[in-house]
């Protein structure tokens, strides 16, 4: 795609100016993100290394999880590597991959999160969940929702970088966001971003709406269940699952679609940051609160690494 007025580089927003705030953000930033990967990462070597986890719906929490991952490590290393070094540049094709990929893992995240289509079979179609939740059923749904994420991404990054931008470099974010980029333009025409990224919103809460439908018959399933101890497990299966939809939603919707006369820089990055940078860190410790199997799947690889570092091995 050509360069916008042959801009070669942005200026992202600094998340302090005095140097000592600037490596206290470094330093809580690393630890959200050492968080991030840490818990993401067991989650992942859990899930593949336990036999008993190779279900229908850990195969979507592995996913969801190399998502978390992807969307973090899209945005805040170079956001710690501008703190750390007391710079702002980032390379027009470095804003160009922020601007495709975060919204390609974000949206292919909220997709695989609507579909609670395993959670539905599991309680409410019980005898028939090894027969329409085989391996090649599940594989074609995350390929549709990682496909669906590539799509939605490459229609952002074309149409936002095709716009003329003249308004300077500076973008009022600690990551390429195009809410800010499309401040930069100097035409009218991104008003069709700004359209587009309207229609992105009111998706997001369709998705939701959705969801929340969903989970109507689900829980309409579970409270018919005679079994005290069988609503107990079926509601343990889709509370992590309801509570990470709403943090990426809420955060989500309140980022992209608030009035302009409440923005400002410091709103905006306090807003990214809680649908940017929280919710990959956070989730991991949701998944697993109410999940004795993943619990216990991941106690057994940190044992497993423990000895390990201890043998010199």
């Amino acid at each position: 795609m050509p360069k916008s007025s042959s801009i070669i580089e942005f200026l992202l927003l600094a998340f302090a100016d005095m140097r000592k705030l600037q490596l206290l953000h470094f330093a809580l930033f690393l630890a959200i993100y050492l968080a991030a990967l840490l818990g993401n990462g067991l989650i992942l070597t859990a899930v593949a290394c336990d036999h008993r986890l190779h279900t229908p719906m850990y195969f979507f929490l592995l996913n969801l999880a190399l998502l978390d991952l992807g969307c973090i490590s899209t945005t805040l290393p170079k956001a710690m590597a501008n703190s750390l070094w007391d710079t702002r540049p980032i390379s027009y094709a470095g804003c160009a991959a922020q601007v495709f990929f975060f919204p390609s893992l974000m949206s292919a995240d909220l997709f695989l999160l609507t579909m609670a289509y395993d959670r539905y079979v599991a309680i409410c179609k019980p005898l028939h969940y090894g027969t329409l939740l085989g391996s090649r059923a599940c594989a074609q749904m995350a390929a549709a929702a990682w496909g669906s994420g590539v799509l939605y991404a490459l229609l952002h990054t074309a149409n936002t970088f095709s716009l003329p931008l003249c308004q300077g470099n500076a973008i009022d974010q600690f990551f390429c966001e195009i809410p800010q980029i499309l401040k930069l333009s100097c035409s009218d025409s991104y008003l069709r971003e700004v359209g587009l990224l309207t229609f992105s919103g009111f998706l997001v809460l369709g998705c939701f709406v959705f969801i929340v439908l969903s989970y109507a018959q689900i829980f309409r399933a579970v409270l018919r269940m005679p079994s005290e101890q069988g609503r107990h497990k079926a509601f343990s299966m889709c509370l992590p699952h309801l509570v990470v939809v709403s943090l990426l939603v809420s955060t989500g919707v309140s980022a992209y679609l608030k009035p302009p006369t409440v923005s400002s820089p410091s709103l905006d990055m306090i807003m990214a940051v809680l649908y940017a940078v929280m919710p990959p860190a956070v989730n991991p410790l949701i998944y697993s609160m109410r999940n004795q199997e993943l619990k216990n799947a991941i106690r057994k690889v940190m044992s497993w690494m423990f000895i390990r570092i201890c043998s010199g091995n």
